[in-house]
């Protein structure tokens, strides 16, 4: 009778998954007060249409570019080359935001291939503006 009480003990002991305490999980807290008072920068902000054969891209009032389905890639070159330069003039960080614009009839492969490319730039911060 003894064997099976430990034998059942030892099947228990080897069975049992044993859970770290709560308090091992990484926690960083917050502070309460930060001696330099962060100021986040206005958002770059990229305007998407939807045109027949593909999408116009506007990054400024005066820079646009039209991104074709036939000249998808090469047109997302300059648009890339584009946006480094406004990147630049303005001064702006790859951590600074940027908000995408975008209306209805932008086609979705266009969008995703647009915002893989801010992402393949380095800019983390990219948002969509909320619409109705």
């Amino acid at each position: 009778m003894i064997d099976m009480i430990f034998l059942l003990l030892i099947f228990f002991l080897v069975a049992a998954k044993f859970q770290p305490p709560e308090s091992f999980l990484p926690l960083r807290l917050a502070t309460a007060y930060s001696e330099t008072p962060t100021i986040k920068p206005e958002p770059l902000t990229i305007n998407i249409t939807g045109k027949a054969n593909g999408c116009q891209v506007r990054i400024n009032p005066n820079m646009s570019i039209d991104i074709t389905d036939s000249t998808i890639n090469e047109n997302l070159a300059t648009l890339a080359e584009r946006i480094s330069d406004c990147l630049q003039s303005q001064k702006r960080l790859p951590a600074d935001p940027v908000e995408i614009i975008c209306t209805d009839d932008v086609k979705w492969d266009h969008l995703a291939k647009i915002y893989n490319l801010l992402f393949g730039m380095g800019l983390g911060d990219i948002t969509f503006q909320l619409t109705k």
